[in-house]
């Protein structure tokens, strides 16, 4: 399903391509886009096919997958609005290292390889914000290994929920994202019984509270404290 997004009244500030478009280059290559609907839980990038370019999320919010050991999923990062899709691999490789699929209704736009690479090649600007992103989650994908190696299981889970809590925020007492006790574990690196277990004893304690799918955070500094060994900053 195709749907018009003009990125010049696109409100995604944090988007690179918004980003860049007070630069006269870019005129051409955002007419060359493709924009299209992806429906909830359906994929729009599977592992280890070829790439097709750059996906930035216009609307919704998207999870990104590695297959592990045994064929277990892995959650390795969950995006929304403005965010790049489809990275890991760009430039260097022939093949998606990740997959990635709607948590919602999202509008995607995707850039073809050849436009990425005709951008990359003509506009410098674009080029070193790109490099510097890519610093950036590389930093953050080694930092995040050493932590999470030190966590336990309820640590782990608990770094995920302060992790939602700060990337989409909470409405009416709960974070605005909807993830199944699968995806939380799956991100978590445990089993669902075991996450389950975690949230379970969370609210008990009076720390969280669940509505349906959904998790309200309800004593952030007391989760915060409980991996501040860990070196967590807000």
């Amino acid at each position: 399903m195709k749907e018009e997004a003009v990125c010049y009244t696109c409100l995604n500030e944090n988007c690179f391509i918004k980003k860049h478009l007070h630069l006269e280059q870019m005129k051409k290559y955002v007419l060359k886009k493709n924009t299209f609907v992806c429906k909830k839980s359906n994929p729009f990038i599977t592992e280890g096919d070829p790439i097709q370019g750059l996906y930035f999320i216009c609307s919704g919010k998207v999870k990104t997958i590695k297959t592990g050991i045994n064929g277990r999923e892995q959650i390795v990062r969950l995006t929304k609005n403005g965010d790049t899709i489809g990275f890991r691999g760009f430039g260097t490789s022939k093949r998606y290292l990740i997959g990635a699929s709607a948590l919602e209704d999202s509008v995607l736009c995707n850039f073809s390889n050849e436009t990425m690479l005709e951008i990359l090649q003509n506009i410098p600007e674009f080029t070193y914000a790109l490099m510097l992103f890519y610093a950036d989650e590389l930093n953050k994908s080694e930092n995040n290994i050493r932590k999470i190696a030190h966590m336990n299981v309820r640590e782990r889970v608990i770094d995920l929920l302060l992790y939602i809590h700060r990337k989409f925020g909470q409405i009416n007492d709960v974070i605005d994202i909807e993830l199944s006790r699968k995806e939380i574990a799956d991100f978590a690196g445990t089993t669902e019984e075991q996450a389950i277990r975690v949230l379970s004893n969370l609210k008990k304690e009076m720390l969280i509270k669940t509505v349906g799918k959904r998790i309200g955070i309800l004593a952030l500094p007391k989760l915060r404290s409980e991996i501040m060994e860990h070196k967590y900053f807000n």
